[in-house]
């Protein structure tokens, strides 16, 4: 579609978050209706039972699940809600979070998360799963030039 992005430049819209950059988020893969977004397990995002707090595989989610819908339907985007299941405690080495598109429509883009985590070995284990909707605002405004 007119006005999706490529890898490089989806990748300078993640690192322009500032939350993201603070999490070490980083998008590995992106286009064709999928998005994969991936950050380092590190003791700063666990709660205080040694798990990665719930609100970190939220937010790796929300941005996986906007960028999936953004490969299709360009940068003018915004989350219009999520669900997320946590199928299981999250630990390990990795956080991947995997989104593709399930259905693209002219204001609306429906996508499905998978959050895994890696351990030492390699091994990966579902750890959630999200569901999101994504509304088509429109083309992005330049930086520094918003709506009046």
């Amino acid at each position: 579609m007119p006005g999706t992005l490529g890898l490089e430049p989806a990748r300078e819209t993640l690192a322009a978050q500032p939350f993201s950059a603070l999490l070490g988020a980083r998008l590995t893969a992106f286009g064709e209706g999928e998005a994969t977004l991936e950050l380092n397990i590190r003791e700063e995002l666990l709660q205080q039972y040694g798990f990665v707090h719930g609100g970190v595989l939220a937010y790796a989610a929300d941005n996986a699940l906007t960028f999936a819908a953004g490969s299709v339907a360009g940068s003018g985007l915004i989350t219009a809600g999520f669900t997320i299941d946590y199928l299981r405690p999250a630990t390990g080495e990795t956080l991947r979070a995997h989104a593709r598109v399930v259905r693209a429509g002219r204001t609306r883009v429906v996508c499905r998360c998978d959050l895994l985590t890696t351990d030492v070995a390699g091994v990966e284990t579902l750890c959630a799963v999200a569901q999101g909707t994504v509304s088509v605002t429109g083309p992005a405004d330049p930086p520094g030039r918003g709506p009046a």
